[in-house]
C-alpha cells in the first residue's frame, strides 16, 4: 500500500497526510453535530447558501464564473446513478454504457407544510429560426430572378415540466437528454435541472456530470474528460477495483492536485474479494490516496433488488443493518464514514462551508467583470435598444436617414464610389452622340422620290414622299432608346441598393425588405418608361414642329435667308433633302433631352418619391425586432455583453444580501 501512496501522492501530499487526516475528522465532528442542527436551522444556516447558488446558476452566471458545487463523476458502471439515487430518493435514467448525456443538475430541498412529493425538470433547447415574410426582401440570384427571403437565426425554447409522481422522473430525464443529445451516446453541455421538493430529502444541489467512457465511441466527443468543472468533485469508485487505476479519480486529480475539494465515494462494498477488507479500510481512512474531504462507505441497492423492486426506504434500512453486522465495516458508522445518510450530512456542510469561503471572492469577480462589461459595450457600435419603444425609435431614425440619401442621390447630392449623375451625363450623351452620328445625308432624293412618285404630275411635290423618309428614319431609333432605358435602369438600381446596403448592412431582414421594394417600384416604374418612349415615338410619326423653329433650322443648313412667304419656291425635288435634313435636326433635338429627361423621371426621381413613402409603412410592422434583427459579428458581441450584463447585474443584487 505504501507504493501505491507513493505513486499517487506528491511529497507534499505525504506531508500534509496528518493534517489532511485532522481535517477529515474535523470535518466528521461538525457533520456529526450538523445532523441534530441541519433541519432546525434550516432557514438561517443552511438553505440560503444553496439557495443563492441555485438562483446564480438559473440566471446563467456559471457561464461567467465557476460557481462552488458539488459535481458528481464516476466511471461506467461505478454506482454513481444508485448513489444519485438513494441521495434524491427518485429512479434515474439506468442501462450499459454511458447513462448520463447531459449534465443533470440535480436540487433536493426539503419542505414541509404537507408537500408529500413535487418535482419541475427545466432545460433549454437551441433551435434554428428562418425568419420569412411575404414582404420581405428577394435580392436577384446569379439566374436573374428573384429568391425566397428568408434569415436564419438561433433562438432557445424554454421547457418546464412540473410533476408529482417519481416514477415520471427516468423517462422524463432520458426524453431530455434525447431531445438536447439526440438518441444515442452523444454527450452534449446542455444543463438538464431537476429539481426535487419532498419532506424526506436533504438540502443539497448535485451536477451529475456524463460518465467516462475510456474510449469514446461513435457520436461521442473525443476530449469527455475536460468537460468538468473546478469544484467540489464527489467521486464515485466502487471497492470491488483497483482505486488507483480509476479514470474518475485520475481526472479529479488532474483538477485537485492536493485533494482539497475531492470527496470519494465507495460503492458496492458487499462486491470486494474476502481477505481485501483490510486494504479497502486503509483507503476509508485516507491513507493510500489522501483526501482532504475524506472518503464515506455506502452500500445502495444492487441489481437484484432493484429487479425485485425494494423501495428505496427500505434499501436504506439494509444499507445500515449491513454496515452493524460487518466485522470491518462496523466501525465506520460511529466514524461517520459509512451510509447514504452520513453521505448527505457531510456533503451538506461541505458544500455550505465551500460557498460561505466561495462568496467573497465571487462577489469581488462579479463587480469585475460587471465593470469591463460595461466598458466593452460602450465601445461597440451603437445597435437597437432592447426596449419596445427604443426600438421603434430606432427605426424611425434609420429609415429617415435612409429617405434622406436616397433624396440626395435623385437631386445629385450624394456621393456612393462616384456621383450618380456624371455616370447618367455619360451615358446620355452616348445616347446624343448615337443620334447625331446615325443622322442619314438624305443626298440620294432625286432617286428616291422618283422611285416613290405618286399620281401627281411632273413638276409637283409629294408631301406623303417626305413623311415615309422621315417615319423610317425615326423608327430606326426606338430600339436604342429602349436599350437606352435598361441601362439607365441598371445603374440606378445599383446606386439605389448601394445606398441600402450602406444603411441597413447590419439588418439583413430590413436590407431584404428594401430591396425587395426597391425592385419592385423600379420594375413599375420601368413599364411605365417603356410606355411613354412608346408614345414618344408615336407622336414623331406626325412630323410636326413650329414654323419659327423649322425655318431657323432650314436658314442654318441652306446657308440662306428665307421668310415664311418665300417658302413655296424652295418646294423642289432638289431641295428635298436640306428639308429633311432640316427637320430630322429637329428630331435629333428633341429626342436627345426629351428621353433623359423622361428616363430620370420615371426611372430615379419618381422612383425616389415612392421608395421613401413606401417605406414609411415599415413603422406599422408589428415585430420590431424581427425587422432589426442584426447577425453582423459586432451585433453579437454587442447582444452577448448585453445579456451578460444583465445576468452579472442580476447575480450582483443576489450577492448583496450575503456580503
Amino acid at each position: 500500500m505504501s507504493s501505491l501512496f507513493s505513486l499517487f501522492s506528491s511529497p507534499k501530499q505525504r506531508s500534509a497526510q496528518n493534517e489532511e487526516d485532522e481535517d477529515s475528522d474535523s470535518s466528521q465532528n461538525e457533520s456529526q453535530e450538523m445532523k441534530g442542527e441541519v433541519h432546525s436551522h434550516l432557514e438561517e444556516s443552511i438553505r440560503p447558501y444553496i439557495d443563492l447558488i441555485d438562483t446564480l446558476r438559473s440566471i446563467g452566471i456559471h457561464k461567467d464564473l465557476s460557481l462552488p458545487t458539488v459535481v458528481v463523476i464516476g466511471d461506467q458502471s461505478s454506482g454513481k446513478s444508485s448513489v444519485l439515487e438513494a441521495l434524491s430518493g427518485i429512479a434515474l435514467p439506468r442501462g450499459s454504457g454511458i447513462v448520463t448525456r447531459c449534465p443533470l443538475e440535480l436540487r433536493l430541498k426539503k419542505v414541509t407544510g404537507g408537500v408529500k412529493w413535487k418535482a419541475v425538470l427545466s432545460y433549454r433547447k437551441k433551435r434554428i429560426e428562418l425568419v420569412d415574410s411575404s414582404i420581405f426582401a428577394s435580392p436577384l440570384n446569379v439566374s436573374g430572378q428573384l429568391r425566397s427571403g428568408k434569415v436564419a437565426h438561433s433562438v432557445y425554447d424554454e421547457k418546464k415540466f412540473e410533476f408529482e409522481d417519481p416514477s415520471e422522473v427516468e423517462e422524463r430525464v432520458k426524453a431530455a437528454q434525447n431531445e438536447l443529445a439526440g438518441k444515442g451516446v452523444g454527450i452534449r453541455n446542455e444543463l438538464i435541472t431537476l429539481e426535487i421538493m419532498s419532506p424526506d430529502v436533504c438540502d443539497l444541489t448535485l451536477i451529475d456530470l456524463p460518465g467516462i467512457a475510456r474510449v469514446p465511441v461513435k457520436g461521442q466527443p473525443q476530449d469527455i474528460g475536460d468537460q468538468k468543472e473546478e469544484t467540489i468533485n464527489m467521486v464515485v469508485v466502487p471497492c470491488n477495483t483497483d482505486i488507483t487505476t480509476t479514470e474518475a479519480l485520475k481526472m479529479a486529480q488532474e483538477v485537485d492536485p492536493e485533494g482539497k475539494r475531492t470527496i470519494a465515494i465507495l460503492t458496492k462494498p458487499d462486491l470486494i474479494d474476502k481477505g481485501t477488507e483490510k486494504n479497502i479500510l486503509a483507503v476509508v481512512h485516507n491513507k493510500v490516496i489522501p483526501l482532504r474531504k475524506g472518503y464515506i462507505m455506502v452500500k445502495c441497492r444492487g441489481q437484484q433488488q432493484i429487479n425485485d423492486e425494494i423501495p428505496l426506504e427500505e434499501a436504506e434500512q439494509m444499507e445500515k443493518d449491513f454496515f452493524q453486522n460487518h466485522d470491518y465495516y462496523r466501525g465506520l458508522l460511529t466514524e461517520n464514514r459509512a451510509t447514504i445518510k452520513g453521505l448527505a450530512v457531510r456533503l451538506t456542510h461541505i458544500l455550505v462551508d465551500h460557498i460561505k469561503k466561495s462568496l467573497p471572492q465571487l462577489d469581488d469577480n462579479v463587480k469585475k467583470m460587471l465593470w469591463d462589461a460595461k466598458n466593452e459595450l460602450n465601445e461597440c457600435e451603437e445597435g437597437p435598444p432592447q426596449d419596445p419603444k427604443g426600438a421603434k425609435q430606432f427605426l424611425i431614425m434609420i429609415l429617415k436617414k435612409f429617405n434622406d440619401r436616397i433624396n440626395s442621390l435623385s437631386t445629385g447630392d450624394l456621393i456612393i464610389k462616384e456621383n450618380l449623375f456624371v455616370r447618367l451625363r455619360e451615358i446620355f450623351k452616348k445616347w446624343n452622340d448615337h443620334l447625331v452620328d446615325t443622322k442619314p445625308s438624305f443626298k440620294n432624293m432625286k432617286e428616291f422620290c422618283q422611285n416613290n412618285r405618286g399620281r401627281e404630275l411632273l413638276g409637283f411635290s409629294n408631301y406623303r414622299v417626305f413623311e415615309i423618309v422621315l417615319q423610317s428614319q425615326v423608327a430606326t431609333l426606338k430600339k436604342p432608346a429602349f436599350d437606352l432605358l435598361n441601362i439607365i435602369k441598371e445603374i440606378i438600381l445599383e446606386q439605389f441598393r448601394d445606398v441600402s446596403n450602406q444603411s441597413f448592412q447590419n439588418y439583413p431582414v430590413l436590407l431584404d425588405i428594401t430591396t425587395k421594394k426597391i425592385i419592385n417600384i423600379q420594375a413599375s416604374q420601368h413599364a411605365k418608361a417603356q410606355e411613354r418612349i412608346s408614345e414618344q415615338f408615336e407622336m414623331e410619326n406626325m412630323i410636326y414642329t413650329q414654323d419659327p423653329i423649322y425655318l431657323k433650322m432650314l436658314n442654318e443648313i441652306s446657308h440662306e435667308t428665307f421668310s415664311e412667304d418665300q417658302l413655296p419656291i424652295f418646294d423642289t425635288k432638289t431641295k428635298y433633302s436640306e428639308m429633311l435634313q432640316a427637320y430630322y435636326d429637329i428630331v435629333v433635338q428633341r429626342m436627345a433631352d426629351q428621353l433623359p429627361m423622361m428616363i430620370t423621371l420615371f426611372m430615379l426621381k419618381q422612383t425616389a418619391q415612392f421608395l421613401s413613402t413606401d417605406m414609411l409603412s415599415l413603422l406599422d410592422w408589428a415585430n420590431v425586432s424581427e425587422l432589426l434583427f442584426d447577425n453582423s459579428d459586432n451585433a453579437k458581441k454587442r447582444k452577448d455583453l448585453q445579456v451578460r450584463l444583465k445576468r452579472l447585474t442580476a447575480a450582483q443584487e443576489a450577492l448583496s444580501d450575503f456580503i
